[in-house]
């Protein structure tokens, strides 16, 4: 039997268009975010990550003009996060036919909406977006607000709480990482995956299929997501929306045989 973990591309959205941003910062424009749902899907992607990291989210909510068009372009799962302010804009973002919400500072802001959207759509819908960054004297500390809040300098607590609190998996991003294309942090994504009872999905350093590989063999993670390995392409980083193919996702050992 075929064993296929899930492979996520994470794409950020601001203002209406699709950017990726390194450790957090400095967004570089790549186009329409239409065009790249259109190619993955006849890539065939497991799913997808959407994440609108606009300055002004949280004051005019979802975009859901956008989420609209993306939804109605897509074949494959898809999972929001950004904006997200009360129960409406939850209920608006499954109408409109995202499978899943993303949830980072409501999370640390406001445990009860949290709650109330894990009751009403159940945990499956709910993933739990947690951004780690190692400090000084290396440790981890988690992040909110696009890594300008501290939430606490416990990331296995912080992931054992959201678990309680009854999100379905964990998001597990790493913001020294994030862009850089540098690999995986797989200390800390096995330390999470090996303490939590929900999927954890590794985000943050991928560059190639050896890397997705890595995290799931040796990173424990049940699942792999990545954004620059798949908007760019070659040593210079061209604008490229790419994925690789199953032969190439099985002879690297992501998927595999049992």
């Amino acid at each position: 039997m075929l064993i296929r973990p899930r492979v996520i591309p994470s794409l950020l959205i601001q203002d209406g268009g699709l950017v990726k941003t390194k450790q957090f910062k400095n967004p570089e424009y790549l186009g329409d975010p239409i065009n790249a749902v259109k190619i993955f899907n006849e890539k065939g992607v497991d799913e997808l990550c959407i994440m609108d990291i606009s300055k002004d989210r949280y004051s005019r909510g979802p975009d859901f003009g956008l989420l609209e068009e993306i939804a109605s372009e897509a074949f494959m799962p898809l999972a929001y996060g950004g904006g997200i302010r009360n129960l409406d804009d939850a209920k608006k973002i499954f109408r409109i036919g995202f499978e899943k919400v993303i949830l980072n500072r409501v999370l640390a802001e406001n445990e009860m909406l949290a709650s109330d959207i894990i009751r009403l759509f159940g945990s499956q819908s709910v993933i739990a977006s947690i951004d780690i960054k190692k400090s000084f004297f290396g440790g981890y500390t988690v992040y909110t607000n696009s890594a300008r809040t501290i939430v606490c300098k416990d990331p296995l607590g912080w992931a054992k709480k959201v678990e309680r609190l009854g999100a379905g998996e964990i998001l597990l991003s790493n913001i020294d990482h994030e862009g850089m294309q540098n690999g995986f942090e797989l200390g800390i994504v096995r330390q999470i995956a090996d303490n939590a009872e929900i999927p954890v999905i590794a985000c943050g350093g991928a560059r190639n299929v050896n890397d997705l590989f890595l995290a799931l063999r040796d990173g424990h993670s049940d699942a792999v997501s990545a954004g620059s390995m798949f908007v760019y392409y070659g040593d210079k980083k061209g604008i490229l929306i790419n994925f690789p193919t199953e032969e190439e996702l099985i002879e690297k050992g992501v998927y595999n045989y049992e």
